[in-house]
């Protein structure tokens, strides 16, 4: 199978909300707009936003999306700490940190309790070296 595109979809009490905090703080651009849906596009990424209650939706399924955390890898995390946090409107949900995993990094919320986690990864701790994977190959199965 080759994929044309991947890309999530939120499932949001509020798209109008939801859609506004992506275009604001993180420059994403509507590429579709429907009200009940919108695409969003950053460069190469996209990512949907659709009102949990809208009838694609399977009705067992109709609830906003929570408990997701949305990586966003960054090349200065310092900087956007500043632009976000510091000199701008969001509060953090942690902290602007350094993990001995390989990432520095802070964590926003969203609407509709998703996370966003903004990354720039970093030397891993010796403990962790181990843990790093380097892929040998791409698959286009």
């Amino acid at each position: 199978m080759r994929i044309a595109s991947a890309y999530p979809v939120l499932l949001s009490s509020d798209v109008a909300a939801s859609a506004d905090f992506w275009r604001t703080h993180f420059h994403f651009e509507t590429t579709f707009d429907s009200g009940w849906y919108v695409s969003l596009r950053l460069q190469q990424w996209e990512l949907g936003i659709v009102a949990a209650d809208h009838e694609t939706v399977p009705v067992t399924h109709r609830r906003p999306t929570s408990a997701l955390l949305v990586n966003l890898e960054v090349g200065d995390v310092d900087e956007q700490y500043r632009r976000l946090v510091l000199n701008g409107p969001l509060t953090a949900v942690l902290d602007l940190r350094s993990e001995p995993f390989g990432q520095r990094h802070f964590i926003l919320a969203a609407p509709d309790d998703v996370l966003v986690d903004v990354i720039t990864p970093i030397e891993p701790d010796p403990t962790y070296a181990s843990a790093v994977v380097t892929p040998t190959s791409s698959s286009n199965a």
